[in-house]
């Protein structure tokens, strides 16, 4: 596994390609509907956290070990809104952020990665302080400032919370905890299903000078 120098290392290089930051007020996840029929008949309404996959860089701590459920919050850039399109799924979940990301939420830094693309993927891991994916964090990810980092933000401006994001990456966001589809609404998107940019198991690209490290053996 890397060790958190050598992700501090895949930060600085995500954070240099990381863009401006953009305003966004819901985070998202897509599934088919069959899993929300799941949820709702079998799991009592609530989202249950799952092992995260191999997928992205092979060194990284999470992959195998940390349990939580991916969400999403980039928005297109001329509506501001997540987009109609999905490589997992036509139903979509989406939930105020603020539901999942607050003071009370812990920040880290997860990897960094493409897939023989153009585009770059952040994982980030947002975890209630003092919970159990809290403490796997602490020990293993590099911790960032929920006000000030260059990947996803939540301020108070005015006296309300304001949610950012970089515009250049596609963040995936891993939620440790429980949630429970009552406190979002759930419908389906008008765009297509793209399954060619579905990251399920999606290897890192080794020769991208971008977003690969040299870890001495």
């Amino acid at each position: 596994d890397y060790a958190k120098e050598h992700l501090a290392q895949l930060q600085e290089k995500a954070e240099l390609i990381a863009g401006r930051m953009l305003r966004f007020s819901v985070f998202y996840r897509n599934q088919h509907k069959e899993y929300f029929q799941h949820v709702r008949m079998h799991c009592g309404n609530v989202m249950k956290p799952s092992l995260k996959d191999n997928s992205g860089s092979h060194g990284s701590p999470t992959s195998g070990m940390l349990h939580g459920i991916f969400f999403s919050c980039n928005t297109e850039f001329n509506t501001g809104q997540p987009p109609q399109d999905s490589p997992y799924g036509r139903y979509r979940f989406q939930i105020p952020a603020q539901r999942l990301f607050n003071p009370n939420t812990n920040l880290y830094f997860a990897d960094f990665y493409c897939m023989y693309t153009a585009y770059h993927y952040v994982v980030l891991v947002l975890a209630p302080k003092g919970s159990s994916g809290d403490l796997f964090c602490r020990e293993r990810l590099p911790q960032l400032d929920i006000s000030s980092n260059k990947f996803l933000t939540c301020c108070v401006e005015d006296g309300e919370l304001v949610y950012r994001h970089a515009q250049d990456s596609i963040l995936e966001v891993i939620y440790t905890e429980p949630v429970d589809l009552s406190l979002g609404v759930l419908g389906e998107i008008s765009g297509h299903q793209l399954m060619s940019l579905s990251t399920a198991n999606a290897k890192k690209d080794p020769s991208c000078k971008t977003c690969n490290i040299s870890v001495g053996r």
